[in-house]
């Protein structure tokens, strides 16, 4: 073996991990955060969450990836430890996947058919539609097709060429005694270990290993140990990404790491003691691709049938190595945020929608509680007020700092139109809350003058507090279910509180001059209108913000002047009712 033979066989790898990682990003797209949602709700019983596992793991082809994605779920609070055990078991599985698509290359015949099972033969063709569907093409759904097909090309022509340029490696003696070296059992599983660590993919180092076994010079009893080894390197990525995460997360990925490890000692002690007292014969033949697949998924599959039900005992073998202790913070929403899920783009994005709603929700309860003070003050309130707005504040950097990560990432459309809408809206919400702290404000102020508005002022505010309390209610409802329809409904009560804003403060006057309202009432009753209106001008702008999201486009100005020329019939219908419900006496 030349030089020219090593470069060829670098390229090769080279091509077969890039291959593996085209395609897994393109299954994780086509998913649009699917899999990964389905893995959330639905792993209550052990043999589902096995399946699961398995069955995500086969699509995204990726254990490590499928492992920390629940290593995030458990460190966010999503996931129970003890269901975390039956998916990682599965991801074991469903790995194994690769390593049967690999044994493709090791199809020999002559007939037409089985010619074109090989992928010397079809792996151009899927190139081909590939690199078409991501060149012409303009839907995103049909690149992501592209991608995998292309990916799939590039690993399987990856694993061609690395095969081709490791043949000469059976001349060698060297190459020989390597792997009559590796026979001895612990040897294989370090050697294993190691290079799945370094390149952390046991479906990557296994296609290494078949490609090697092309050559002829891999026995099987180098080869069972290897893989055996290559289990355990995969739990490198998951440990990794434990590393300042909640106790629970830690455990998740010790609990991955002792069912590999024991799952190990227990195969080998099993194989290696029966074949003590009944020889096994092939391990001193030549292994083979398809031989590869076959161990690599027998040990998986045994490993999780004998370990499921002592999934509990995993459990605490992991508490006892991660033990507890009085600096575990409690997690909020905020949690929700994991950097793990930036991998997968499409999860990331939904969980930081689910944290901008907890946002607005903290957002409008600050608002109801501020306003209820006027009438009910309260010091407890108060206080809540004030943290219920520290908290919006808190949220709206850590989500505005994840939302940028995120719109740098490769994204669909429709998850760049989340993102840029969670972008415009956590602002508008975070102003909201500012403005319940000025009303928590003006309310303090007003309970400290000992005085009173008249039964007319009272009324008024009476009519417009309900208008501000519904306008924000189906804002907050706009955000959560990104329904157009509702929110074709904010701009005309928007509207009616812009009316209802300066009939309030006319009135206002004409009271003053009569003497029947004081100078200092009249300017809490200015904050507080002043406050209502600005808040209602936030609700518009997260309304039209999700239209126009909706519709890809962001001529705001346009689309409200648009409206406010009486272009719309339904909007001068709305605008009618509304004006109707919140009638000044």
């Amino acid at each position: 073996m030349n030089f020219f033979n090593v470069l060829t066989m670098l390229g090769g790898l080279a091509l077969f991990l890039y291959g593996m990682h085209i395609m897994g990003d393109g299954l994780a797209k086509m998913s649009g955060g699917k899999l990964e949602m389905i893995l959330e709700k639905f792993t209550a019983k052990p043999i589902t969450a096995v399946l699961l596992g398995a069955g995500v793991t086969a699509v995204i082809q990726s254990s490590s990836a499928t492992t920390v994605m629940v290593v995030g779920f458990v460190n966010s609070g999503i996931m129970q430890l003890k269901q975390a055990v039956g998916i990682i078991m599965g991801a074991n599985i469903g790995t194994t996947i690769t390593s049967w698509i690999l044994s493709l290359t090791g199809i020999e015949g002559e007939n037409f058919v089985i010619q074109m099972l090989k992928p010397s033969s079809f792996a151009p063709i899927l190139a081909l539609i590939g690199v078409c569907l991501l060149l012409f093409t303009k839907s995103n759904k049909k690149k992501d097709i592209g991608s995998i097909l292309a990916g799939f090309a590039i690993l399987m022509i990856g694993m061609d060429t690395m095969s081709g340029a490791v043949k000469p490696l059976a001349e060698l003696d060297g190459f020989k005694n390597l792997f009559l070296m590796f026979e001895n059992p612990v040897l294989g599983v370090v050697a294993g270990a190691v290079l799945t660590a370094i390149i952390q993919s046991s479906s990557a180092s296994v296609g290494i290993l078949q490609a090697l076994c092309l050559t002829g010079s891999v026995s099987y009893a180098s080869a069972l140990p290897i893989i055996m080894g290559q289990n355990i390197g995969t739990c490198v990525t998951a440990l990794i990404s434990g590393i300042g995460a909640t106790k629970n997360a830690k455990r998740a990925a010790f609990v991955h790491f002792y069912f590999n490890l024991i799952g190990t000692v227990l195969f080998m002690a099993v194989f290696y003691l029966i074949n003590v007292v009944y020889p096994f014969h092939f391990l001193n033949q030549a292994a083979n691709v398809t031989g590869i697949a076959v161990i690599h998924s027998l040990f998986n599959v045994v490993a999780t049938v004998s370990l499921l039900p002592f999934r509990n005992g995993l459990v605490k073998l992991a508490t006892w190595t991660i033990r507890d202790d009085a600096t575990e913070e409690k997690k909020d929403g905020l949690a929700l945020l994991d950097e793990r899920f930036l991998e997968k783009p499409s999860f990331a994005i939904a969980q930081a929608k689910k944290a901008a709603v907890e946002m607005a929700q903290d957002s409008v309860g600050a608002l109801n509680k501020a306003i209820d003070l006027f009438k009910n003050y309260d010091k407890e309130k108060v206080k809540l007020v004030s943290e219920l707005e520290d908290k919006v504040d808190h949220y709206e950097d850590e989500l505005g700092t994840y939302l940028m990560k995120l719109s740098n990432a490769d994204l669909s459309q429709k998850d760049s139109q989340t993102v840029s809408l969670l972008l415009h809206c956590i602002g508008d919400f975070e102003r909201i809350s500012d403005h319940a702290c000025n009303l928590m404000d003006s309310a303090k102020e007003f309970h400290g003058k000992k005085e009173d508005f008249s039964d007319k002022a009272k009324e008024e505010l009476n009519i417009y507090e309900k208008a501000i309390r519904e306008i924000v209610s189906m804002t907050y409802q706009v955000f959560e279910t990104e329904s157009v329809e509702l929110a074709t409904q904010v701009e005309p009560l928007e509207e009616v509180i812009d009316t209802l804003n300066d009939e309030v403060k006319k009135k206002h006057v004409k009271r003053l001059r009569k003497g029947k309202c004081t100078i200092e009432l009249g300017f809490i009753l200015s904050d507080i209108t002043t406050n209502y209106e600005r808040i209602a001008d936030h609700c518009s702008n997260i309304a039209v913000c999700l239209i126009q999201t909706k519709e890809d486009g962001y001529e705001t100005h346009e689309y409200l002047d648009s409206l406010k020329a009486n272009e719309d019939p339904e909007f001068t219908e709305r605008y009618r009712y509304y004006r109707k419900k919140f009638k000044l006496p």
